[in-house]
């Protein structure tokens, strides 16, 4: 018989991973009160905690990075341009 996979909601999936960072009670044991495999349940901590430390960054620090990336990409775009007009130049002749 061929085993049906679950989508859990993003907030049961914090609870769980929550519970576990908690470490008042085994993974084992949250997997049986969740009834989510123990593996799955400690790949949502390791997520969880990994994710925790863009909760606190300053908005200004991500959006002064963006504006650096979105400023390289465009100069990236105005090479390849530049480029493409020099190699399509050059199979005209």
């Amino acid at each position: 018989m061929k085993r049906k996979y679950r989508n859990h909601s993003a907030a049961f999936k914090a609870r769980v991973a929550l519970e576990a960072a908690k470490e008042e009670k085994t993974t084992a044991e949250l997997a049986q009160q969740f009834g989510v495999h123990s593996s799955q349940i400690a790949a949502w901590k390791k997520q969880l905690l990994a994710g925790a430390t863009e909760l606190f960054e300053n908005p200004a620090d991500k959006k002064r990075d963006k504006d650096v990336e979105i400023k390289d990409l465009h100069a990236k775009i105005g090479e390849l341009v530049v480029e493409r007009d020099f190699l399509s130049r050059g199979l005209k002749d």
